[in-house]
This record gives C-alpha cells, structure tokens and sequence, in this order.
C-alpha cells in the first residue's frame, strides 16, 4: 500500500488537470477499463490531458442523460487516471484505455469551456497497520459471498476471480468488488467516498448479502417454471403412451371418438354450404391440436355453437285463423287492432308460404299487457317464444357478440336466444328498446338497427360465428313505454302500434275475467270461498290505484285473496263477500281520492283535460284579476309550452277585448294571475292553451265557465284550435269526475273511433274549429254578452254536438 502510494506521488500528480464526466460508471483506484468519449468538451479535455502529463480526474454525473451537465450535475470525488492508449475512431469519436490511480475531491472549477479545468485534493487512504481476526474474518466472508453469487449465474471476469484470492489488503478488496459488482451509480458513488477501508469493506459486504437474496429468489423462479415445464412433458408423454397402449389393446381413442362425433352432428346440423365449409376447416384444425392447447378448446366450443344453432329447424305454422282468434281473445281482452295484424299475418302467410316476419314495435304505458301479448302471439301462432330485456343495455356485443380472440367469448343475446329456442322462427321479443343505453362500448340501438331491418337481417352476422344466420323467419316484437327515447333510424324501421290505458269499464271486465280468477287460484282459494262484486271491482279501480295497466290492480285483488285465505286457514268457512261497502276492512282506507266535482259553476276556473303515463286526469284552471301593472303571474309548476300557452291566450283575450265588453287598456291596469293546482306537482304539455283561454276570458267579462263542460286543445293567435292525443283517456278522465260534455278540437273527430262505445255513449262530444265556438258551450250566459256568444249556431248529428 505504502509502496504504490509512492509511486503515485512519484508521478507527481497536479492540483488542477482536466476533468472527465462520465456517464454510467464510477471508476476506482486500480481499475484498468476502456471509455468511449463522443461530447465535444469531453474530447477536449482528454486532448488536454494528452499534451501535458496524460492525466485526467474521472467523476460520475448525476443524471446519465444529460448531455452538457453543469458543475452541480457532477459528483464531487472521482479518481484520477493515467491514460493509457487513445484510438481515434471513423465516427468522430475517442476510445481511451484508462487506469485509475488515487481518489480525489474537486474543490474549485477553474474552466468549464471549452472543456473543463478543476483544481483538485488527493484524498489518502488511512493505512490498516494489522490485519486482526476481526478483518480476516470479514475479508473471508466477502469472498465467500463473492463465490456464492457466481455459483448461482453471476458472471464474473476469471481475471477478477484469480486477483480477488491474492488480495490481502481490505481497501483494494472492497474497490476490486464494488467495481464488478453492477451496482447502480449511486450505490458505487457511495462506496468510493467512503475513506475509511474497513468502513468501506463492510458496505459492500452488505450490498453482497443483498444480490444474494436476490439471486436465491431469481434462481427458485427458475426452478418453479423449469418444474412445470418438465410436468407438462412428462404429462404429454404419458398421455402419448397410453394412446398407444389403448391402440394396441384396440380400445377407443377419445379424440378420435370426439371428432367422429362433431361429424355427425355437423352433418345433421343441415347448415348452409358456406357455414359447413367454414366449420369442417375448423374441425381439421382440431384434429391436428393437442386437445390440450388451450387454442383447441375454444376451436372446440366454436364447433359446438354452430353445431347446435337451428340453421334448418323451424316450428310449423298454425294457420287456422279462427283458432288463432280464439287464443288470442282468450288471452286477452280487446286489443282489437293488435289481434287483427296477427290473423292479417297469418291470412298472408296461409296464402304465400315464403314472407318476411313483421316487425312490430308496442307503445303503451306500464302493465297494459304488452309483454305477455307476445306470449299469447306465440301461442296462437304455435312458434317457440323468447324475450330478452334491453332496459339498460349498453355494450354493443350484447346484442352482435364478442370476437373469439377474447378470453370467455360468446355470441350475442340474439343468437343465445335462438339457441335457446331451438328454432329459426320463433317470436323473439326485445323488451324495453325505449330504454337501451349508450357508452364508450359501443352503440346496442344501433347493432339492433341490422337485426330490424328485413332488408339485412336475413345475413345477420354476429362477431362470434363470423357467418351469416338468417333472421328473416323470426317475427320480431319490441315492447316501449314512450316513442321519444327511440333513435328515429330504429323507430323507422318498426310498425309501431299504440296501446292505451283501460277505461274502467275495461278494468272491470278484465279483472271479472283474467285477475280474479287467477289470483284465486295462486292463493290457495276456490271460486266458492271468496264473491268480490262489480261494485267492489269498481271500488279497488277507482279509489286505490291510479294507473292505465292492471299491475295495481292485480296487486290489490291478491291482498283480497291473502285476507280471505288467511280467515280460511284460521278456519272460517263459508264464502266471504268484498263489496264496495266494507272494501276498506281488507285494504284499509283508499289510497286515491278523485279530483272532486266543482260544486258551481265559478268565474275564472275552467276544467281541462290532461294526461299521463298513469292515464288521464281533469285540470281546474284559475285565474284571477288583481290591480297592478300589467304583469301575467304563472304559478303552479308550468312547463315552458304551457307558458306560452298563456302568453297566447291573453294576447287572443287583448284582441278581441272590444267583441267581450273589455276595456281595451285592462292590462295596463291589471295583473293577471293564472294558477294551475296542485302546485306541488310538475306539469306541461300542448293541450292546455283553449283552457286557459276561457278561464282567463271568464275572468275579465265576469262570467262564470260551466262545471259541467270539460275541454282540451292547443290555442293559436287568431283563435284557432289545434289537435291533441291521449283523447281516450281524458274522456275516461271526465267521466270519471262526472262531466258528461268535452269539447274536442275538430281535427281529432277521427280518434272518436278509437274510443268504446260505451264510453261515446255516455260522454257528449263537442267538437271546435276556434275559441268563440268553445266559449259559447262553456261560459254561462248572460244578458250583456249574449250577442257576442250567439254568433255561431250550433248543430246536432247523431248523439254528438257539433259547434
């Protein structure tokens, strides 16, 4: 040690010389390696260091991707080396061969351009007098550690391997295997500044004891993985043996069994020529695979879908219209138009054996009846029924499948159900299309645009089978709540038919027929042990449930029965009676009040007509004249169309002021306050406008509206009254209040049709083509405006009034 400390001080070495930064390598005392020097200033300082002494401080940088580090980007202690040889290469750049001499700390920059110049303090190495047990000991065990780890893979220099044997001094022991150990800079850096020998030797002792775990844990990975490698070769030539020991005995080979048997099914399949080409190439593909590939269970799975879809398999028609009429009534009361697309189908079939399955789309609110009338078409048709729920559907490949490149793939819900069906035409019902989603997985209502369309469907491809499959025979029935929420592309490609609320004379024949019945029998009771009567009927109708279907209904009609059952288990016998009377004993008190009567005719509230998913209900419109400055007040929860349904009545009541008796100027002077009760709940809609018009011209000319006269329709600046929809159940809704006169706009005399008979019956319709004709029905008269009201004659036909 003292021995090559003199020979570096001989060498005289310089307190400023050129510095080096080096990349990705800490270089120590006594290393002889090779650098590459491709930076400008760093070829520079190496041209430097040639011309004068050729030495040169080597000092790591921080960041290795640096390409002009500055001082602060530089480790402070480095090393200074002898260059030993520099070669010139064609590239442009410099190979020098270096060996490290003597630590050494930079203490001033002295040039940083064109290269850099430092001035320097040799760092001495304290001198370990006596090598103790201690050290010996600690000096055996990183060698031992040093064996340890080129055992397990650790590729080491053997030039290292013979010098580290040799080495008896702990500061040369420590650098020899810090060097060749591929540390990471800092950890390198750390052990260079570290002056003190034993300090340092005991540092990379620990940075051994890591690499060792390290390699303990990377050498039992390999294990593990080599193991299961040799267990699966080891299984395949068991299995490969007991093959042929199976041949031999002449017993049957599984796999050949397999594929014989996905033969024959193929063959019975009766698929089209293109889908049998496409699955015998696949089931080759099989036969080549070990069966157990993983590749080879999904070719196999594949196999059996096709294999298993009805590509030929079709139900027998029931062409009987009459019976089909049959089915279809005793499933279902009324629904007129609905039974007679079916038995129109079934005529067109009965005459041309080959058509395109109808596309049907049934709009109506909840519980009217229109998934289990796809049952009943079914049944009158004698197909095989499927449904499947679209609410909330927002992945694409739920309705055109997954590719087979994915893990756990599968065809979509249309071809499952086909599957499920086990035929080609059976009525498949998409439920709730109204209510289909949308993400960032693709567009469900859009995939459904290829299956509703005949023009397409009849070469749906699905992303699974990746083959066409006829849908053209299947009769497609999608049921909504509402017509709005569906895409107009989709919408066109359906016949859409609307399915309105029960009037209650309809509920009560229905619950007579279907629901009691049937709520008889799931609650355990006979027809004799329970008589609910008309009156009760009407009763449960009327004063607990608000809603255009029959859930409710239903619902209540088996707590009917739950009570009754309960008293006959208890043992009560006899048969117990539920009539209107003591109905509130089964079901407690009503949960619906109707909208009451108005008592009088009053001067500023006129009765209009609305409806909701729930069916139809009345509307009192008020309207009071208050001193003010001409503001109109809009209460009630008003929507935007109903306030401009104001707007445009008080701007009609403005212009014809003078024919009603009105100052002109009244609303300069006045407020106008219009309310719609019950304030609590939202409301709007285009069939409020002729309401308003009259509650606010009964206001200003003092004369009271009718009680007994309903009214709906739209109103225009001129006067002019423009149709509505929901006509039935605003009637019902009339009726049900105990108004017998409503006045309809003109436009919609031909939904009259659409309304039972039994209801035309007992409402007078009148029908108007403007304001003054509804106003001369519904204001009371009195002297003062009798002129301006008796401008139009009015005419009767039939049991209906015409204005």
């Amino acid at each position: 040690m003292e021995e090559k400390e003199t020979e570096t001080e001989q060498l005289k070495i310089p307190d400023t010389m050129p510095l080096l930064p080096v990349r990705d390598i800490v270089v120590f005392p006594y290393m002889i390696l090779p650098l590459f020097i491709g930076r400008e200033t760093s070829i520079k300082a190496v041209d430097e260091a040639l011309a004068k002494d050729r030495l040169i401080l080597l000092a790591a940088q921080k960041d290795i991707n640096d390409e002009e580090p500055k001082p602060e980007g530089i480790y402070k202690v480095g090393t200074v080396a002898m260059i030993m040889r520099m070669l010139k290469l064609p590239d442009g750049r410099v190979k020098i061969l270096v060996q490290g001499l003597t630590k050494a700390a930079i203490d001033e920059y002295v040039q940083e351009s064109p290269s850099f110049l430092v001035r320097i303090s040799k760092i001495k190495e304290p001198v370990v007098p006596e090598i103790t047990l201690e050290i010996e000991a600690l000096m055996r065990a990183v060698k031992d550690q040093v064996g340890k780890i080129i055992s397990m893979g650790k590729i080491l220099s053997p030039d290292v391997i013979l010098i580290l044997d040799s080495i008896n001094d702990p500061g040369r022991l420590a650098d020899l295997v810090a060097s060749n150990l591929g540390l990471k800079i800092e950890e390198s850096q750390q052990i260079l500044e570290i002056v003190d020998p034993l300090e340092r030797l005991t540092k990379v002792n620990e940075f051994l004891n890591r690499e060792v775990q390290l390699l303990t844990m990377q050498v039992k990975i390999q294990s593990v993985a080599r193991e299961e490698m040799t267990k699966t070769q080891r299984e395949y030539y068991l299995r490969e043996q007991l093959r042929a020991i199976q041949s031999e005995l002449g017993e049957i080979d599984e796999k050949a069994e397999e594929i014989n048997d996905l033969k024959e099914k193929i063959k019975a399949a009766k698929m089209p020529e293109e889908v049998e080409k496409e699955t015998n190439k696949q089931l080759k593909r099989l036969e080549q695979m070990h069966p157990d590939s993983a590749e080879s269970g999904v070719i196999r799975t594949y196999i059996e879908w096709l294999t298993e879809l009805p590509w030929s398999i079709a139900t027998q028609d029931n062409l009987d219209l009459k019976a089909a009429q049959k089915v279809l009534d005793e499933d279902h009361y009324d629904l007129e138009k609905i039974k007679e697309r079916i038995v129109e189908y079934l005529g067109v079939r009965k005459l041309k054996e080959k058509m395109k399955g109808p596309i049907l789309c049934f709009v109506g609110p909840p519980g009217v009846g229109k998934t289990s009338l796809g049952k009943s078409i079914a049944r009158a048709l004698g197909r095989k029924f499927i449904r499947i729920s679209l609410g909330g559907m927002r992945d694409e490949a739920e309705i055109r499948g997954h590719r087979r490149t994915y893990v756990g793939a599968l065809p979509g819900r249309i071809i499952q159900g086909l599957k499920q069906a086990g035929t080609n035409n059976p009525v498949f019902m998409l439920d709730e299309i109204d209510k289909v989603g949308t993400d960032w997985r693709g567009d469900p209502s859009s995939a459904l645009l290829e299956v509703l369309d005949p023009e397409q469907n009849y070469a749906f491809s699905d992303h699974y089978l990746n083959l066409p499959f006829d849908l053209s025979n299947v009769m497609f029935i999608t049921t909504a709540n509402l017509l709005d929420p569906i895409p107009p592309a989709l919408k066109d490609r359906m016949e859409v038919i609307s399915l309105s609320g029960y009037t209650e004379e309809e509920k009560t024949k229905i619950a007579k027929k279907y629901l009691v019945p049937r709520q008889v029998e799931e609650n355990g009771l006979k027809p004799e042990d329970i008589d609910i009567t008309e009156d009760g009927l009407r009763m449960v109708i009327s004063h607990y449930t608000r809603e255009a279907g029959l859930r409710n209904l239903e619902r209540e009609i088996a707590g009917l029965c739950r009570k009754v059952a309960r008293k006959k288990a208890e043992g009560k016998k006899g048969v117990t009676r539920v009539k209107g009377a003591n109905l509130h004993k089964f079901l407690g008190i009503p949960k619906i009040l109707p909208e009451p009567e108005q008592e009088k005719s009053e001067v500023g509230v006129a009765t209009g007509l609305a409806w909701t998913e729930a069916g139809g209900e009345i509307l009192f419109i008020e309207t009071s004249i208050l001193k003010g400055k001409g503001s109109l007040i809009l209460t009630g929860q008003l929507g935007d169309v109903m306030k401009e349904s104001a707007q445009a009545a008080l701007s009609y009541a403005r212009s014809k002021a003078k024919e009603f008796n009105i100052p002109e100027d009244f609303y300069e002077k006045n407020d106008i306050h219009i309310h719609v009760p019950a304030g609590a709940i939202p409301k709007d809609g285009p069939s409020a406008g002729v309401t308003m018009a009259t509650s606010l011209i009964s206001a200003l000319t003092r004369i009271p509206v009718s009680k007994d006269v309903a009214m709906t329709g739209e109103i225009t600046l001129r006067g002019r009254v423009l149709p509505i929809g929901g006509l039935k159940e605003k009637a019902l809704a009339a009726l049900m209040t105990g108004i017998k006169t409503v006045i309809i706009p003109r436009r919609n005399e031909k939904d009259l049709e659409e309304i039972p008979k039994e209801l035309r019956e007992k409402i007078k319709f009148i029908l108007a083509d403007h304001i003054d004709e509804i106003l001369k029905v519904a204001l009371l008269k009195k002297k003062e405006t009798k002129k301006a009201l008796n401008r139009l004659p009015v005419r009767t036909v039939g049991k209906r009034a015409r204005a």
